[in-house]
C-alpha cells in the first residue's frame, strides 16, 4: 500500500476544517483531521509545504514508523501545529489500514470494550430559566450527562453561553464553538470573584431541579489561579460534579497539587496539551482524574492511545475533547479509540451542523445516550469534495478576555 497522493483540503461549512486525504496505489483512501481552531492555515502550510512530499512513496501500512519519522525527523518537536499535522497523517493511515483489513479501526485496536460511549452535551444559559430549558433540551436529545455553563451577573459575554449577544447577532449559536468569523477576535469581559460567588448557587439550583442522579460537569476554562480553583472545587463538592474541567492553566502543573489538597471534586485537564510529556507528571502524581486530550491535537490515535494506556496504570480515565472544532474525522477517531480502551470515562459530543454533515459523510450512531463509530471499514467517514468546495476558508478567531481594568486575562 504505497502512498501516491496526499491532499490538504480546507473547507468552512459551519466552521473551518483542515483535512488530509491520502490515496494509495491500490485506490484506498484515508482521512485525517488537522484542525487547530483559529490557526487553521498554520497547519495547512505545515502539511502542504513540509509533510505531504515526505509521504509520497511511503508504505501506508507502517503507521508507527511513519509517526516516529514525522516526530523525530523534524527535530523541532511538539506544539499544536506539529502534532495536529502528525495526527492527520496518523488518522489517515489507520483509516487506510482498516479499509485494507475490511474492519472498523476499533477492531484493529483490540476490539470493543463496551457497547457504546457515554457522552455529555453542553447546556448553558444567561440565567437559571434558560439553563433549565437547555438541560431539558439536551435530555430530550438523549444525553445522559450534561455540562452546565452559566452567565455571571454583571458580565456581558463569557465562554460557553449559547445565547451570547456577539454570536447571536451573527445568527450562530455560541456553545463550544465561539470562533467568530471576521478580521479581529471578539472581546469579552471577566471577573473571577463574581464567578466564584455565582457558580455554586447555579449548581445548587440545577441539582434541586433535576435531582441527584444526573451527572453534571463544568468547565473553568483556565481562568482561575490555583487557590481560586481550589476554592471553586471545594464549594462545588455538595453538588457531586462528574468533573471540574481546566480549573487553572495546566502549564503550571504543580498548581494542581494545591487544588488536590483542598477539594475532592474530580479534575479533568488537557484539551490544550499536545503530547504524553504534557501529561506525564500529573498522571504519575495522580493530580487529575480524566485525560482531556484530543486525537486531533495529540498526534493521532497512536499517540493518544499510549497516553491513555499510561493513565490506566493510575486508574485515570479518558475524557477526550470533542466539540465542533474537532471535525467529524477527528470525532470518529476518538470514538474508535474510546470504544477499544479499557479506561474510557466519557466523550464530549457536540453535534455538528447540517452543512458539516453534508461535507463529511459519517456512519456513527447516537442511540440511548451512547455513541458508536459504526462498523464500516476504517474510520467510517468519507469526504464529499464537491460539497467541501462550496465552502472556502473564512478567517475566524476565538474571543479573548479583559478584566474591568483592561488587563488581558485567560479566556
Amino acid at each position: 500500500m504505497i502512498i501516491t497522493k496526499a491532499e490538504v483540503i480546507v473547507t468552512s461549512p459551519d466552521r473551518n476544517f483542515v483535512t488530509l486525504k491520502l490515496t494509495t496505489d491500490d485506490g484506498l483512501t484515508g482521512l485525517g483531521d488537522a484542525t487547530v481552531n483559529g490557526r487553521e492555515l498554520a497547519v495547512v502550510s505545515y502539511l502542504r509545504d513540509h509533510v505531504v512530499q515526505l509521504l509520497i512513496g511511503r508504505d501506508a501500512s507502517k503507521i508507527e514508523d511513519t509517526w516516529q519519522f514525522l516526530y523525530r525527523s523534524a527535530y523541532w518537536r511538539r506544539g499544536p501545529i506539529t502534532m495536529a499535522a502528525i495526527a492527520a497523517v496518523d488518522m489517515a493511515l489507520w483509516d487506510i489500514k482498516g479499509k485494507a483489513a475490511g474492519m472498523p479501526v476499533y477492531q484493529l485496536l483490540g476490539g470493543a470494550s463496551r457497547t457504546g460511549l457515554m457522552a455529555y452535551g453542553h447546556a448553558s444559559g444567561k440565567e437559571l430559566p434558560e439553563i433549565f430549558d437547555s438541560v431539558r433540551d439536551h435530555l430530550e436529545q438523549g444525553y445522559r450527562s450534561i455540562r452546565v455553563q452559566t452567565g455571571v451577573p454583571g458580565l456581558k459575554a463569557i465562554y460557553g453561553i449559547a445565547s451570547n449577544d456577539a454570536a447571536a447577532a451573527l445568527g450562530t449559536r455560541y456553545d463550544h464553538e465561539p470562533a467568530v468569523r471576521g478580521a479581529l477576535p471578539q472581546e469579552e469581559d471577566w471577573d473571577t470573584r463574581s464567578y466564584l460567588r455565582h457558580i455554586p448557587t447555579v449548581f445548587e439550583a440545577v441539582r434541586n431541579e433535576f435531582g441527584p442522579e444526573l451527572p453534571l460537569l463544568h468547565d473553568g476554562h483556565h481562568r482561575m489561579t490555583p487557590i481560586q480553583a481550589a476554592q471553586l472545587g471545594k464549594s462545588l463538592e455538595p453538588y457531586d460534579l462528574f468533573w471540574l474541567e481546566d480549573c487553572t492553566p495546566a502549564e503550571n502543573q504543580e498548581a494542581l497539587r494545591l487544588v488536590r489538597q483542598h477539594t475532592t471534586t474530580p479534575l479533568a485537564i488537557g484539551e490544550i496539551f499536545n503530547t504524553i510529556w504534557d501529561f506525564k507528571d500529573i498522571i504519575r502524581e495522580q493530580l487529575i482524574d480524566y485525560v482531556r486530550g484530543a486525537v486531533t491535537h495529540m498526534g493521532g490515535i497512536t499517540a493518544l492511545k499510549k497516553t491513555l494506556d499510561y493513565a490506566a496504570m493510575y486508574q485515570i480515565k479518558s475524557g477526550m475533547h470533542g466539540p465542533t472544532d474537532i471535525s467529524p474525522v477527528g470525532m470518529a477517531a476518538a470514538m474508535h479509540l474510546g470504544l477499544a480502551i479499557h479506561n474510557f470515562g466519557i466523550q464530549e459530543y457536540m453535534k455538528h451542523g447540517a452543512k458539516t454533515d453534508a461535507v463529511f459523510e459519517q456512519s456513527f450512531t447516537w442511540e440511548n445516550g451512547l455513541l458508536h463509530p459504526g462498523d464500516k471499514p476504517g474510520l467510517g467517514v468519507e469526504l464529499n469534495q464537491d460539497e467541501a468546495g462550496k465552502y472556502p476558508y473564512e478567517q475566524a478567531y476565538l474571543p479573548y478576555n479583559r478584566l474591568a481594568d483592561g488587563t488581558v486575562h485567560d479566556w
